[in-house]
């Protein structure tokens, strides 16, 4: 089994939680602090020791493709004016070693079928697939974790956390058993249940690395959940041919999908930010003093 090197990132959602703030902008590009939230997820792509990134994009996205290419006048303007610190920033967004691809999902038919619209440059190799809502805070991050997993097992893996029972119809909800070597198996796997019906609480949340034969699965999976391709109704269809893990990452998510998880990373990463962190600390002291 090839080592994982292709990461897929679905990014033509219509962002409706954030209207209008995403009537012409992408919910990916939304800045958490100075960093959009894409640029997060890349960047815990590329520390997992990804170089192919495939962005499965639609119509008003194209800030995203600009975001990762080379902009010429802004880096002479940069140069000109000796800012030699934001020119530094903006060059690496991407380092030399690692490509982007951009693919288009011509129509909003759901995750499994934005995963399988990558078929063509993913072929026959297992690969990763993140979605940029889930900002996942933590060293090594939850892709870097997963990889590490796969590397020893070469099966399936699904980032998972406990939520909420009420929480469940939000979420690809996972039934797991310890296997033969203590690895946690996905025995049942179900798209959004009610609480009532869940088989646990225990969700899968945005981090996802899939063997090529899910691809197989896909293209025979019809809509399922919300008369949409689910990447989950694929990932079952796979469990009855090869085994699927589940892993408990360590790590803080934020679901920057909603706007309380949206505020709560901004919140925290703000915090930590190195030019506006004291400052800031500061001032949300003093508003809890008023």
């Amino acid at each position: 089994m090839k080592k994982i090197t292709k990461a897929v990132f679905p990014v033509a959602g219509l962002g409706t939680r954030f209207l209008p703030a995403t009537k012409a902008s992408p919910k990916e590009m939304l800045p958490v602090v100075d960093k959009p939230l894409i640029q997060y997820a890349v960047e815990e792509a590329i520390a997992a020791g990804m170089t192919e990134l495939i962005f499965i994009t639609g119509r008003n996205k194209r800030s995203i493709e600009d975001h990762f290419d080379k902009a010429y006048e802004l880096e002479t303007e940069l140069e000109n004016k000796n800012k030699q610190k934001l020119l530094e920033t903006v060059q690496g967004i991407i380092p030399p070693s690692v490509s982007c691809i951009f693919i288009r999902q011509t129509e909003a038919l759901g995750l499994g079928h934005a995963v399988l619209c990558a078929r063509p440059v993913v072929g026959n190799e297992p690969f990763a697939v993140i979605l940029a809502d889930d900002l996942i805070e933590g060293a090594p991050g939850a892709m870097e974790q997963m990889v590490k997993l796969f590397d020893e097992t070469h099966a399936s893996v699904l980032g998972v956390e406990t939520v909420a029972p009420e929480e469940t119809s939000s979420y690809g909800i996972v039934k797991v058993a310890p296997d033969a070597r203590g690895h946690q198996q996905v025995e049942h796997i179900v798209e959004k249940p009610r609480p009532e019906v869940a088989p646990s609480n225990l969700a899968v949340v945005g981090r996802y690395i899939l063997t090529p034969r899910i691809f197989d699965k896909l293209v025979n999976t019809t809509a399922g959940a919300g008369g949409e391709i689910q990447l989950t109704d694929g990932i079952a269809a796979l469990m009855k041919d090869e085994p699927v893990l589940a892993l408990p990452f360590k790590g803080v998510r934020y679901d920057c999908g909603s706007k309380l998880g949206y505020l709560k990373a901004t919140v925290n990463y703000g915090l930590q930010h190195h030019e506006v962190g004291v400052e800031f600390a500061a001032y949300l002291r003093s508003l809890a003093k008023n």
